[in-house]
């Protein structure tokens, strides 16, 4: 409980302002750094992991970074691929104007969607990143059994995560300026709360998957 609520402070700690400059550029420029995004946060998550204590890491640009980026990349455009498919459909079959239907189908879509990444990405993002496999981000069975066995830890970093990007959102007030690094902080928020289900064993290494 103590390290989950220890994410919401986690993104400031250490030299917080470098960081989230950048953080903040690399979130304005995510349709080209989509994958070095997603890969910072997997080495985000593996940091927290190592020791949570610790700030989060700096941004340096290398391949791993890049990697990792990809295989998760990979997964969430495999997981929102059938909601993507469904929007079209969905929105046709709404009485309303093309536009309002898009947005209704859209809104109605993003509940199963958002709760699918929430069940089998926290557990995913932490195992790859301490073992750096990528089956370890498909293995959606073992995910599953993960929430199964440690239920009540991945709700409180489920309720975290969720938390954050309202913050996120809700940084839109701050004339919009504040969207950006908003999103940012709720990606080191995510990353340190996933950290919390697979903390490192007595070796230095997480325990096996189920």
């Amino acid at each position: 409980m103590k390290l989950v609520a220890a994410s919401f402070a986690w993104p400031f700690r250490g030299a917080w302002g470098v960081r989230f400059a950048i953080g903040t550029l690399a979130v304005v420029l995510v349709p080209i750094t989509f994958v070095p995004v997603l890969g910072y946060a997997v080495e985000a998550t593996r940091q927290a992991e190592a020791d949570p204590a610790q700030p989060p890491p700096p941004w340096k640009l290398s391949a791993r970074l890049i990697t990792d980026g990809f295989w998760t990349a990979l997964v969430l455009l495999l997981l929102s691929a059938p909601f993507a498919v469904a929007l079209n459909p969905l929105a046709s079959a709404i009485q309303l104007s093309a536009n309002v239907a898009r947005v209704v189908a859209a809104l109605l879509l993003a509940l199963p969607w958002g709760l699918l990444l929430l069940i089998l990405m926290p557990h995913g993002t932490s195992r790859f990143a301490t073992t750096g496999r990528p089956r370890d981000l498909f293995d959606f069975p073992a995910r599953l059994r993960e929430v199964k066995r440690e239920f009540p830890t991945w709700n409180l970093v489920a309720a975290a995560i969720v938390t954050a990007w309202i913050i996120a959102v809700a940084c839109v007030g701050l004339l919009c300026v504040g969207l950006f690094p908003g999103i940012f902080y709720a990606i080191l928020v995510s990353a340190h709360a996933s950290a919390t289900l697979h903390p490192p064993g007595p070796s230095g290494t997480n325990p096996p998957a189920g």
